[in-house]
């Protein structure tokens, strides 16, 4: 059975260690101010080393689909308050959401 849960985030450049499936991962959210630019994520295991950088957050996609090779275990989606709007850089983890699936 699939789990959802949302990861904590604030309208802010950040960096955070988030534990999913029994590993533990570093989450870097950058915001880039140019076009087609906005939040992107780099994922780095425990001890910051990359796995995956420059990930959009786009809604209405699993944003992990094209890594399934890496066999992480779990998906990320991201869901707005709003339909399918892009996050703002002032609406990151307040009306824009972040969520984790685990099997």
């Amino acid at each position: 059975m699939a789990s959802t849960f949302e990861i904590p985030l604030t309208p802010a450049p950040q960096t955070f260690f988030v534990s999913l499936v029994g590993t533990q991962y570093q989450f870097t959210l950058q915001w880039r101010d140019a076009t087609g630019g906005g939040w992107m994520l780099d994922i780095g295991g425990a001890s910051g080393k990359p796995i995956v950088s420059g990930i959009p957050l786009v809604t209405g996609v699993n944003l992990l689909h094209q890594y399934l090779h890496l066999g992480l275990g779990f998906e990320l989606w991201v869901q707005t308050d709003a339909a399918d709007a892009p996050p703002t850089y002032t609406n990151l983890g307040i009306t824009s959401h972040l969520y984790a699936v685990t099997n």
